[in-house]
């Protein structure tokens, strides 16, 4: 059983004797399931249930799981569990991202590789991608451990990784149903280029971290070939990419200018609205320039300018280069209205550049700049340019470029610029040749198939995705890479041969070769297979595969069908890809899967993408998306900052079910940002942990006294309408109120949990939990307790111990999915005092929580009257607290009287039933429970106002706005606010004119008038149902009855510290032996309030006995010594 108190997790924070030690009660529980196998042995339960699919989203091994990691398992875990307690087969396989960037550049810089050529010095393609696979599972044990020790059920011995075969094999069958379709082409693209990896990335990765950086920025003038005292001024933030210009850009419908320097005689063609520029005055009379002409930019088409360096001048002639040409994406928002254009590094200058053939399609695009990022030898000799980086040639190409007067103005531009999300070096954008998927002509299928999909929370899906979709690219799946799954198409020489290949055997049978002797798809072990030509297998060479690999994020877009190597996996293939056969359409869209934000451009948008152009369909049913987490500062989690506790840290001193708990219920599950901070975790252990523990153990120690079994509960099943549940009969629970409150409010927690788990808003569900725990362990366990512990009346005793067992019973059930640890130990604990004992022992659906249904509601059970009754009891108590808490006066000592005011007989009559128990709660000797009509005879008047919602009220009545205020002071008297306070239904009519909603106007009760020596509850709720009046007058007797309260709890705690059990007899000895001693005046009182203590009036020497317990209280300026001994008799 979990113990209570820690010094780490007390709410008070003070030091105990008893120790809370969840983290070390968890790993008995790991233990548990470990004897009994039970997630396998949970596999078996349900191997007949009907199918409830779930994608895990595949991370990469090469790191050790982080926060991030832990939120999404979480979420997971907690869905996966419900759904199983609800009657699923919950398959549950983890997954592994084996391929990619990722893995390829920590080799890289483990290996010294810059370029193919070192692969080759290294031995080759197999080399180098055995050395990727050696690295990729270097966590996974460390992975599982920490995996496990969150309390995840996750199966890690059949999982997938994308480097199998299996996998690899169905991924190829993606590609090719998609080259049926005519969904694939290759082309020349500008793509955001890695120049750390040499290899192109999609567009959602190049917007995964984008920086702010500081760029220079230039105007630079381009003289005309034929008016050499005439140029042409562009404006760049690359000066990198000028060496590879080929053309200027103008708009055609922009009005353009040409304008005599005065200071340098020169003259300059700009946009018109851009002379701001280059000159601070632009008005008519400046000075610093004059107009000559002005036109539209289709006037400048064709004309011919001397490039800034002549590195491609050659092209002048057989391409027609380094002459204007035009195109609406140019805008006077910035710069000067031409554009310098290098096709090679620009997607709008590349496709301009094509449609006014400056380049052809299949060409090279001319470019000074490596494949690695770096200028190329043979360029710019006698400069530090050759080989220096394109980001750090800036300079030096600026200083070349003032060398020639050709800089005009030169300043600084701060902006966000994409930075490679793996090696985080700035990216290029960069025209590459590469395999496409045709996305952007399906846009408006995807918006349809993603409208049928549940997003939590619904704005990411509605706005964020949603706008990502609707600009989607055409998708770039291929890299020039080494370790990934080949792209499986086999081209001749010449190109006019093409055969994609969709599975091992239709290589095989093409190749000639036995599907047999191929036992790995990576690319050591299928590049050398050659296919025979389809045209003229005698006349042509065979086909060759091409060099890419895939995308990583293409394998993890296809894990819905490689996980489970569909087609290839289906006993019956007779289907079409559109109408699956077999097991792959029970288990498609996956009905849940969970990642975070980021995800919305990454592994989201890859699974829609090829579900939608596969299959037409949307590939998950609901999906939960999480935020980041931050270190408590705000800042990023940083090992090198130590900014943060590391995970298991914060699971060794608070256990994983606080680190759960405290997650789930954080802004982080609705996709916002979570400042994560420890003192947040060990809130959950003091606010739910340590008080839901606490209230079992009560149970578990009176239940024990007693030996009371109790049936098993029957609080839910596996199939059927939850609806219609019944359970045991209402008969078989106490009639007591306060018994038939706790479980009608067991009812209302199992419906809206089960509201809230069905919608997927995990974040709603904690809050309702912290609110029954609440009424659980501070009204009805405090209450009830004397009942539970009244061993005089057996019958009343075992009815609370019996409500308590089925409310406990019930809630380690409901609470499994979200404190698998914590439910399992209070469950066994529990399962001990369950009446039949064969049932306990020996069915295997009983042995753990986990097994069990989530609970369904017992209408016999559901009480909204009771619920309503407590709601006003909890309201007039917590008044009367804050009453006394105001006004100082301890608990201990019992007041006269008290008056709880409520608005209608109604009100009136569900309190009168609980006079007793407030009157014990509050130690108030005489509780009246009045109508608000009823009280001014006592001197209470009570008042009521009308507050006026001015914001709605001023749009609609706008002039008659002060009118109405008159009308309302005026006009409306208070037995018409009182009536409208009772029943908003109709509205509140206001001077025959104005029909006032209940969102216009609200009412507020508030005591104008109380007798003397009487109270009420300051800054009260406006809205408060209750009003409650104290009168706080202490006379002699009741501070006598509170100093012998104060006295017996002195007692009471005597008995705890020296670990005597309730029905040990002990003596107390006082040495208050004066006349009037409160020990006579109050003797009735001790009697019946000390059980097995015996009280004894004697002087005593602390100091001359053994074991001794003292503790010494001042009562009416008197200091009274009380001890307890083992040495008295």
């Amino acid at each position: 059983m979990l113990q209570e108190a820690d010094p780490q997790c007390s709410a008070s924070g003070s030091t105990s004797t008893d120790r809370c030690d969840f983290s070390s009660e968890e790993e008995k529980i790991l233990q548990f399931w470990d004897s009994i196998d039970a997630f396998n042995l949970s596999k078996e339960l349900s191997k007949d249930r009907p199918l409830w699919t779930f994608y895990d989203g595949p991370p990469f091994a090469t790191g050790l799981p982080h926060y991030g990691h832990i939120l999404a398992g979480t979420i997971k875990d907690v869905v996966c569990r419900y759904a199983y307690q609800n009657g699923y087969k919950v398959p549950r396989r983890f997954g592994w991202d084996c391929h990619g960037l990722p893995v390829e550049h920590e080799i890289d810089k483990k290996l010294n590789i810059t370029c193919k050529a070192d692969i080759e010095k290294l031995g080759g393609i197999a080399i180098y991608n055995q050395a990727c696979r050696e690295i990729v599972t270097r966590y996974t044990s460390e992975w599982e451990s920490t995996v496990r020790r969150t309390g995840r059920w996750i199966d890690f011995k059949n999982d997938y990784k994308t480097m199998y075969p299996s996998f690899m094999e169905s991924v190829w069958w993606v590609f090719k149903s998609l080259w049926n379709k005519d969904l694939v082409y290759q082309g020349h693209k500008v793509l955001p280029y890695s120049t750390a990896c040499t290899s192109p990335l999609s567009n959602f990765e190049a917007n995964l971290n984008y920086k702010d950086i500081v760029d220079p920025t230039v105007i630079v003038s381009l003289p005309l070939v034929d008016r050499p005292e005439t140029s042409l001024l562009v404006w760049t933030t690359t000066p990198w990419t000028l060496p590879s210009n080929l053309a200027v850009i103008a708009n055609p419908d922009l009005l353009y200018v040409e304008v005599l320097d005065t200071e340098t005689s020169k003259k300059f063609i700009l946009a018109d609205a851009l002379l701001s520029s280059i000159y601070k005055d632009v008005s008519d009379t400046s000075e610093s320039f004059k107009r000559i002409s002005s036109f539209k930019g289709c006037e400048l088409k064709g004309l011919s300018y001397q490039q800034p360096f002549p590195i491609f001048e050659s092209r002048r002639a057989s391409h027609g280069n380094f002459v204007v040409i035009t195109d609406p994406f140019v805008t006077a928002d910035a710069g000067t209205g031409l554009v310098h254009c290098a096709p090679a590094f620009g997607e709008d200058d590349h496709r301009v550049s094509l449609a006014n053939k400056i380049i052809s399609e299949n060409e090279a695009v001319p470019s000074t700049i490596d494949e690695k990022g770096h200028f190329e030898a043979g360029f710019f000799e006698g400069t530090s340019i050759p080989g220096s980086y394109f980001k750090d040639a800036d300079k030096e190409i600026i200083k070349l470029l003032k060398a020639k007067d050709r800089i005009v103005r030169q300043t600084q531009h701060k902006h966000s610029y994409p930075f490679c999300w793996r090696s985080d070096t700035p990216l290029m954008f960069k025209a590459v040749p590469s395999w496409f998927i045709r996305v952007t002509d399906h846009i408006p299928k995807l918006l349809e198939n993603q409208a049928k999909t549940r997003w939590v929370p619904a704005n990411v899906g509605e706005k964020k995705f949603t706008h990502w979709l609707a600009a989607a690219h055409d998708w770039a799946v291929s890299r020039n890479r080494y370790w990934g799954t080949p792209i499986p198409v086999w081209r001749s020489a010449d190109g006019k041969e093409t055969i994609v290949i969709g599975s091992i055997e239709e290589l095989a049978r093409l190749a000639g070769i036995r599907s047999d002797s191929i036992t790995d798809l990576h690319r050591e072990s299928i590049d050398h297979i050659e296919i025979p030509s389809q045209i003229d297998p005698n006349g042509r060479p065979p086909l060759r595969r091409v060099e890419e690999v895939f995308d990583c994020w293409f394998e993890s877009g296809s894990v819905p069908y490689a996980a489970q190597h569909y087609p290839f996996s289906e006993v019956s293939n007779a289907g079409t890809p559109e109408q699956p056969p077999g097991t792959f359409a029970s288990s498609f869209p996956a009905d849940f899967i969970a990642e975070g934000i980021d995800q919305t451009r990454g592994w989201f948008y890859t699974l829609s993408v090829l579900s939608t152009l596969l299959l037409d369909r949307p590939p998950f049913r609901n999906v939960i998306v999480n935020g980041l987490i931050l270190a408590a500062d705000g800042k990023k989690m940083s090992k090198r900052l130590k900014n943060y506790p590391e995970p298991e840290v914060v699971m060794g001193k608070f256990g994983a079910d606080a680190l759960r708990l405290y997650l789930i219920n954080s802004p982080v599950v609705c996709a916002e940002f979570l400042k994560f901070k420890e003192e947040g975790v060990r809130g959950i252990l003091r606010d739910v942990l340590i008080p839901w523990t606490n209230t079992s153990r009560f149970f578990t120690e009176q239940a024990s006294l007693i030996s009371a079994t109790f049936a098993r509960p029957i609080v839910g099943q596996f199939v059927g309408n939850a609806d219609e549940f019944v359970g045991q009969s209402s008969s078989l629970f106490s009639d007591d109120i306060m018994d038939r409150w706790i479980l009608s409010l067991l009812q209302t927690l199992i419906e809206e949990v089960r509201q809230e788990m069905d919608a997927y808003h995990l974040y709603s569900v904690v809050p309702k939990l912290l609110t029954f725990l609440s009424s659980l362990s501070s009204w009805y366990l405090r209450l009830s307790r004397k009942r539970a512990k009244n061993d005089e009346d057996k019958e009343d005793q075992l009815k609370a111990l019996g409500t308590l067992f089925h409310v406990l019973y019930s809630l380690t059930i409901i609470m499994a999915p979200f404190t698998p640890f914590v439910a399992e130990s209070l469950f066994q604990e529990l399962s001990g005092f369950i009446s039949n004992e064969k049932e306990k022992k020996t069915s295997p659906p009983l042995l753990s929580v986990h097994f069990q249904p989530f609970p369904c509601v017992n209408t016999l059970l559901k009480d909204k009257l009771t619920e309503e009754r407590f709601s006003l009891f909890q309201e007039a108590m917590d008044q009367a607290r804050a009453i006394r808490e105001q006004k100082n006066i301890s608990l201990k000592i019992p007041l006269s009287s008290m008056i709880i005011v409520t608005n209608s007989h109604e009100q009136q009559s569900l309190l009168l039933p609980l006079v007793s128990y407030i009157s014990v709660d509050l130690n108030v000797r005489d509780v009246r429970i009045l109508v608000d009509t009823d009280v001014e005879h006592l001197g209470i008047k009570i008042a009521y106002k009308a507050l006026p919602n001015f914001s709605l009220l001023g749009r609609r009545l706008k002039t008659e706005l002060d009118a109405l205020q008159k009308a309302l002071r005026e006009e409306v008297c208070d037995s018409h606010l009182r009536a409208y306070f009772l029943d908003k239904s109709k509205g509140l009519c206001v001077g025959n004119r104005w029909i006032l909603s209940e969102d216009e106007v609200s009412i507020s009760r508030s005591v104008l008038a109380l007798p003397e020596q009487w109270e009420q509850q300051k800054n009260a709720s406006a809205n408060r149902q209750v009003i409650t009046l104290l009168c706080t007058e202490l006379s002699e007797d009741l501070l006598q009855e509170g100093a012998a309260r104060e006295i017996l709890s002195r007692i009471q705690q005597l008995r705890k510290k020296a670990g005597l059990k309730q029905s040990d007899t002990v003596s107390i000895y006082h040495d208050d032996l004066a006349s009037g001693s409160i020990f006579v005046s109050q003797a009735a009182y001790f009697e019946r309030s000390l059980k097995n203590t015996i009280l004894i009036p004697k002087q005593t020497e602390t100091n001359s006995l053994e074991h001794a317990l003292v503790d010494e209280i001042m009562i009416s300026d008197r200091l009274i010594k009380l001890t307890l001994s083992s040495q008295f008799e």
